[in-house]
């Protein structure tokens, strides 16, 4: 655990993707300070013009993500004492995502690959058809419990390597939704989902390098779903299914 002094040496990048750079600010050291505390002293204090995101404050909504020393945390869960370097502070936003301005990025292209791998739920029953009755100790709803509480921040799109090297790998979020899915038994899309994610950018893409699981910061396994779809999708495949 890093020594605090009374300021911290804080480097923050500002303009978009293409074009910008780091900018050093001098920040007061304070109590059980977090990365958003600092951003938000920045901005109040130094840079009103700084772009940042957040909402709820307290780990719930996950839009506070960003790089923090290189890796995707949420800033107002992540306390200074155990992100520094030294004394040095470097915030960036979140990578593999386009960045809109300064800390802010572009969510459109991480959203768009989750409509693509058929993350949505199709209804077999409607409203007036009694509620389904689920054991919760079943096999496949276990297996989709494991998955769910996905609150979409993209840390682990950010954490994704492969999403690195291929842009257009649908990325380890939206494969998990996609298993959480595919073991609803309530779902009425199995066959189109397994085909969405066979594609050429789809599960049998992961190396499972284990990136997204790392970084998660509710303490899913990515990595876990996207071997479940690849195990699915060979069986779909040997049985004529798909």
């Amino acid at each position: 655990m890093a020594e605090l002094s009374d300021e911290l040496e804080v480097a923050v990048w500002q303009g978009d993707r293409a074009g910008g750079a780091m900018r050093i600010y001098s920040v007061p050291q304070r109590p059980s300070q977090t990365v958003l505390d600092v951003v938000t002293w920045i901005q109040r204090n130094v840079e009103p013009g700084l772009s940042y995101r957040f909402a709820c404050r307290v780990g719930m909504c996950g839009s506070c993500a960003m790089m923090v020393n290189g890796q995707p945390r949420w800033a107002c869960r992540t306390h200074i004492k155990a992100a520094l370097a030294g004394n040095h502070l470097e915030l960036r936003p979140l990578r593999n995502l386009p960045v809109i301005k300064d800390l802010a990025c572009d969510m459109s292209e991480f959203f768009h690959k989750w409509q693509q791998a058929e993350g949505r739920f199709y209804p077999t029953a409607d409203r007036h058809e009694p509620v389904a009755k689920i054991s919760p100790a079943s096999p496949r709803r276990a297996a989709a419990n494991k998955g769910i509480e996905c609150i979409n921040c993209a840390a682990c799109y950010a954490a994704c390597d492969v999403v690195a090297w291929n842009p257009g790998y649908l990325g380890p979020a939206a494969l998990n939704r996609a298993w959480t899915l595919l073991n609803d038994v309530r779902d009425g899309a199995q066959k189109r989902r397994q085909r969405a994610v066979l594609q050429n950018n789809g599960c049998q893409n992961c190396h499972s390098m284990q990136g997204c699981a790392s970084f998660c910061p509710v303490a899913l396994n990515p990595t876990a779903a996207i071997a479940g779809l690849k195990r699915t999708a060979l069986r779909a495949i040997r049985q004529g299914q798909v």
